[in-house]
This record gives C-alpha cells, structure tokens and sequence, in this order.
C-alpha cells in the first residue's frame, strides 16, 4: 500500500470545490477527508486528528472563522496548521483569518501547483517544528535524569536522618538540595534556590553541590561556609542569576545545631516541648555581591527535634502564593505540628500534600526534614 503524504481535511459547503482539492490533493499523494459545514468538520477534526485543515470562509451557518475559532480552542486540533480557502481579495478578512490562527490563504479558481506547494510547505514546516520539540524534550528529560542524579536520597545517608520531598516544575528545576554526612553524628544540610525556572537555572545546580561539598566541613561555621561560595558564585555566574540558600549544620553528638541564611526563608523548627517556630535570619541573596556577611545562630539539640527547609514554591498552594505571609507560614506549622507524632517521611509528604494539594504549581518545590 502507498504510504500517503500526509492527511488533509477538506472543509467547504461547494461540493464542487471539495472535489477539485480532493482531486489536486489526492494526486499529489495526500489522504483526503472533506465536510460541508462546521459541525462535521469538528467531528472528523477530534476523531480524524488530520495534518492539516483547508477550510472555507463563507460557508453558511458557521463561518470559516467561527469553525477556526472552535479548533484553536479545542486542545486536541489546536496545533493542526489551518489554511483558508477564499475568493475574497479583502486584505482586512485575510488578516482576521491569520489573527485568529491560521497560517496561509489559498484563493480560488485553484492553481493545483499553488494548492500543493502550500500544503506541503506547511506540512513539513509543523513536522520540523514537531521533531524540534520532540528532541528537545528528549534532551531536557536528559537534563532531567541528570539533576536527579545529582540529589542525594534519604536511603543513601541513613545517618543524616533527613527526608525530602522535590518537585521541578519544568523538566529541570533551579531548586536545589544536598546534604553532607561526616560520620559521628554530624551532618550539613543545604536548600538553595536558584532566580529563574530556564535550563540556565538548572545548569548551576552541579556547581552548588561541588561548591557545599568543597566548603562544607564539621568544623566549620554555616555562615562561612556560604560567604566561600558566595565569592566562587560571584565569579561564575552572570548578573543576572542569583540564588538564596539555607545551611544548617547539626552535631547530634554534642547536642548542637548552627544555621546560616542566604536571603532565603525561615527554617521551621519543631522543638522539643514547644510548639512550633521559624528562625528567620537576615542575609544577602549568593552570586550578587562580593563581600557579605550572613546572620548565623546556634542552639542545643534534645532527641526527636525536626526541622523544616524548604523554597517558596511550597506557598503555590496558599491564597497569595507568598513563603512570607502570615497565612502561609500559619498554615505550615499547623501541618508541622499535626504531622509531629509521625515518622518524618510521612511528615514531610504530608505537608507537602496539605500546603500544595492539586494546585498548579508556578514554582519547584523543595521541603527538607531534619530529625536530631
């Protein structure tokens, strides 16, 4: 059997002009589905699914542009290339047509070498313009594989006692995580969260964990930690790319935590016999400014306390979408307090599940649970 060109729907209430294009069309290899007014053309559109759509402008009942309306509107034809036909020579009806999303016009009486050369110019122009995307969704799913790769999980430092839940709201996230077991007891935890949601955002994070890992030490204070890669960032990054971070260090041994912030939300802490809090620290974002400094704190661990970092796509799912506001922040420790009797993997998916829900996040979201 012939493999066919392509398929083409035919849409005019002229019985004669549908049997000339189907003749023009059919010759030059294309399979060829025709209707007489809009309703049908919809019908065979949905089921037919063809690769490209002639359609008449005056037609009665429907228009040609009420049936292009109904196509651009429904997801299923709305990519499927539309080419009026027409005996109009009105300029401002063909530039309706084009406004309302199709790609060329043909005019009638028929030139079969015009019909054909339009047809298939279009056609392969929205085949390329498929294999482009199809390949670049293939290489962002690579990205994808890749940064996943990169972020450790919970089952391959069971000492650091942490779990995670991240979710990139495109293929690649700019939101980042890692963290860093010493053995005896200590650990380093890192929540970044780079400006931008672009491959240029997602790029960096192989940098950010070569940076935590190279800094990063038991011995060393959160807040100098981020002020060394805060000059390594400064010096690799373009200006207009910058990221807020959290570094929180925990020494179950001695009993102690230490806590740095890049310009980045508050670290929510479930204490031991209070209730929940937020340690919210003054900072400067890393990559913008060469020399600054980083508020830093301290404190004394007991068995069981938690705590909560995270980015602020995590507030997509609240009224206003904002990790500062009062509701927000309300909101996550009612679930941090609710969830405080469960194992922390059970409490970390359930606030994510509570705070997001089905909401269509605009954001990645990243929520990192630490247990002493």
């Amino acid at each position: 059997m012939e493999q066919k060109l392509g398929k083409v729907l035919v849409v005019d209430d002229e019985v004669v002009n549908v049997v000339v294009l189907r003749g023009i069309l059919s010759h030059a290899g294309y399979e060829v589905l025709s209707a007489t007014n809009g309703p049908a053309a919809m019908t065979l559109a949905t089921a037919q699914r063809p690769d490209m759509i002639l359609l008449d402008v005056m037609m009665p009942g429907e228009s040609g542009f009420d049936v292009c309306k109904r196509l651009k509107n429904e997801p299923s034809t709305a990519h499927v290339p539309i080419i009026f036909v027409t005996s109009l020579s009105d300029v401002s009806q063909k530039l309706t047509g084009l406004e309302l999303g199709a790609v060329d016009y043909i005019t009638k009486p028929f030139f079969a070498p015009e019909v054909v050369a339009r047809v298939r110019s279009h056609m392969d122009f929205q085949r390329l313009q498929g294999d482009i995307i199809q390949e670049q969704a293939s290489r962002l799913g690579q990205i994808q594989a890749a940064q996943r790769a990169l972020l450790v999980r919970p089952e391959q430092l069971p000492g650091a006692h942490f779990a995670v839940h991240f979710v990139p709201v495109l293929e690649a996230g700019g939101d980042f995580y890692e963290v860093v077991d010493f053995g005896q007891g200590r650990a380093s935890y890192f929540v970044a969260d780079v400006s931008g949601h672009d491959l240029g955002a997602s790029f960096i994070t192989s940098s950010l964990k070569a940076l935590f890992h190279q800094h990063a030490a038991p011995d060393r204070p959160p807040a100098e930690t981020l002020r060394a890669m805060n000059r390594i960032l400064c010096a690799i990054t373009p200006e207009e790319l910058y990221l807020t971070a959290v570094h929180l260090h925990v020494d179950r041994v001695s009993g102690t935590y230490a806590l740095s912030c890049a310009a980045h939300p508050p670290v929510l802490a479930c204490l031991a016999g209070q209730p929940p809090c937020y340690f919210d620290l003054p900072g400067s974002p890393l990559g913008l400014f060469d020399e600054v400094d980083f508020a830093s704190m301290e404190g004394c661990l007991s068995p069981g306390d938690r705590f909560y970092l995270y980015t602020d796509g995590l507030a997509d799912g609240v009224n206003g979408g904002l990790a500062t506001s009062l509701r927000f922040r309300s909101l996550l420790a009612e679930a941090c307090q609710r969830t405080r009797g469960v194992q922390l993997s059970e409490s970390v998916r359930d606030m994510v599940t509570e705070l997001v829900g089905e909401a269509a996040l605009g954001d990645d979201v990243v929520l990192l649970g630490v247990e002493a």
